[in-house]
């Protein structure tokens, strides 16, 4: 009957064969450990030699884990008493290689379950048809197919993305948990590091094969300041969409995955995460950090602006993902970041107002037109005032100064440069001229954005009256000689004088026309670009001409002693006055003629 049973056993389970169970009759105390390793030994050892995967067959993968639970257990029930038994001992040395051997095997087993897992890579249902490629990125490798195209060397990666509310299911939900399960065993048998080491290297392929399809380059901070800026812009554009993708589909969808497959094991789960995604996050912020501590060339601040605010509108998204204590100094890098672009920006707008205060006062502006250093200070800061609420947050962050303080110190500098060149001109009039011009397209671009918000409706006011001055410092220079000129002196006609009163009018006349055709000579090319400012400032010269002439030529053509035909002493008519005036300030070559003979 033992017979029996004891052949029944063994069909059962090899660990209750005769000569195991004979065993037990053994003194030593290191017996019934030498019984179960030896059972454990064989058991475990026909799987760590197979050639197929273990996780192929549910059952054997089962039996596998129950056995490494066991030899587990073995070890610690066992290794207090090692200290007094060096049987037991030596046992131990070999049920530790045991395990190691199971560990290597459970590591293989891992990364295969991983690689098929990462070959059925599906979207969630939310997702759609999306790919982190554009349009014209895509290229035969399709499939993610890399190395020589090779099942085993393809990568999958997210098929464009329009929008960022989704989380990418890497892993099929049954491979998660098979992975789960051996993780808790290389955890609990103290190859928890290795079991981190070995998931951040499968998962990094994937992250890093997806910034390369945004044609992201890996740059160092030198290799970016080397680059010409038209480059260096691109690979802004390309940061900008692949930060956005990795904080807030890609890490998240990442960490997801971290948190389920060392699921119950959080220090685990957080290591692996931060070795997945240090690469891809450090080669994000070493690319801001580049642009942060390159060039502050006023032409870069909108591209730097790009990369501020992408960096500050992620910040919450570095925050809730990099939350763990592994990731604090990624957390706090691209928090140094953001601040040091904030810095950047400011010494931008510092470069530009050096730019303005050492501007040259060269040749002068033909026809005292538009200066360059007007135009492009005002189109640029009209530009740069779109991102006036960006640029408020920056500059709040300096007590110093605010925003509107910035941009009222930039606009005295302006003023001040233009000044100085006014100077060039000797005609006081033309100085009066480029000072209109550049003044009022300055008023101009303030009403045309929102610098009217930030320079305030006082400021307006003072710099309408300065372009106030500037016109009646013209006329005064221009016109109000002439004027004297046509001012008539109080005399009666039947006084003795009246010849010589006749005499000093046609003296008159003659130097009024010789003063006008010099004005009008000089004056006609001079350029006055805003048409509406061309016409009134025209206006303001008939206004005060004309009634001044016609009353002259009236009151000539009423004295006798200028005989029957005093028309042929008049060389311009009221109207011909009129016509000269506006031709003026066309700023395009010399007047057309100068009047009737």
């Amino acid at each position: 009957m033992a017979d029996d049973i004891l052949q029944i056993f063994s069909n059962f389970d090899g660990r209750f064969s005769r000569e195991k169970l004979t065993d037990l009759d053994d003194p030593r105390p290191s017996a019934p450990l030498q019984i179960s390793l030896k059972s454990l030994d064989g058991y475990i050892s026909q799987y760590v030699a197979s050639d197929h995967p273990i996780w192929a067959d549910s059952a054997d993968s089962t039996a596998f884990l129950d056995s490494i639970d066991e030899l587990v257990a073995t070890i610690r029930e066992w290794t207090p008493v090692a200290t007094a038994d060096k049987s037991v001992a030596a046992c131990l040395v070999r049920a530790d290689e045991l395990l190691q051997q199971s560990m290597f095997r459970l590591e293989d087993e891992f990364r295969s379950l991983m690689e098929r897992g990462a070959e059925s890579f599906e979207l969630s249902e939310s997702t759609g048809n999306l790919s982190f490629d554009s349009d014209d990125d895509r290229d035969d490798d399709e499939g993610g197919v890399i190395g020589n195209g090779e099942e085993h060397h393809q990568i999958p990666v997210a098929p464009p993305i329009s929008e960022y509310n989704i989380i990418i299911d890497a892993l099929p939900s049954g491979t998660i948990n098979d992975l789960n399960e051996i993780v808790k065993r290389m955890v609990t048998a103290g190859f928890g590091k290795e079991c981190s080491h070995m998931y951040s290297s499968c998962r990094r392929e994937f992250l890093e094969e997806s910034m390369s399809r945004l044609r992201l380059q890996k740059l160092s901070i030198d290799e970016v300041h080397k680059m010409p800026w038209q480059e260096v812009e691109e690979q802004i554009e390309r940061w900008v969409k692949a930060a956005n993708l990795a904080l807030r589909i890609l890490f998240p969808s990442e960490r997801r995955l971290c948190d389920h497959v060392f699921f119950g094991l959080s220090s685990a789960a957080d290591l692996s995460f931060m070795e997945v995604c240090h690469g891809s996050s450090i080669q994000l912020l070493n690319f801001a950090d580049a642009i942060s501590i390159g060039s502050r060339s006023p032409e870069r601040l909108f591209k730097v602006l790009d990369v501020f605010e992408t960096l500050r509108d992620l910040m919450p998204e570095f925050e809730l993902v990099f939350s763990d204590q592994y990731c604090l100094i990624l957390r706090n890098e691209a928090m140094t970041i953001w601040k040091r672009l904030g810095e950047a920006i400011r010494g931008i707008f510092m470069e530009l107002e050096n730019l303005i205060r050492q501007d040259p006062a060269k040749a002068a502006v033909p026809g005292g037109g538009l200066h360059p250093i007007t135009r492009y200070v005002m189109n640029y800061l009209r530009a740069a005032c779109r991102s006036r609420q960006t640029l408020e947050q920056i500059f709040e962050k300096d007590s110093s100064s605010s925003l509107s303080v910035q941009m009222s110190w930039i606009m005295e500098l302006l003023q001040s440069n233009l000044e100085v060149k006014s100077k060039i001109y000797r005609d006081p009039a033309l100085c009066s001229i480029f000072m209109m011009n550049n003044g009022r397209y300055i008023v101009q671009k303030v009403n045309d954005s929102e610098l009217d918000l930030l320079l305030g409706d006082d400021w307006i006011r003072k710099h309408n009256a300065k372009i106030r001055q500037y016109h009646s410092n013209y006329q005064k220079s221009s016109w109000n000689k002439i004027l004297g000129i046509l001012k008539l002196e109080n005399s009666s006609s039947s006084a003795p004088n009246a010849a010589a009163a006749a005499r000093s009018m046609k003296e008159k006349l003659k130097l009024f026309n010789l003063s006008f055709d010099e004005i009008c000579k000089t004056q006609f090319p001079w350029a006055v670009f805003d048409e509406q400012f061309r016409e009134e400032l025209k206006t303001s010269v008939t206004k005060i001409l004309l009634p001044a002439y016609g009353n002259f030529i009236g009151k000539l053509q009423n004295i006798p002693e200028m005989g029957k035909h005093p028309d042929r002493l008049i060389k311009y008519r009221v109207e011909d006055i009129e016509a000269r005036i506006n031709e003026l300030f066309q700023g395009n070559g010399s007047p057309a003629g100068c009047g009737r003979k």
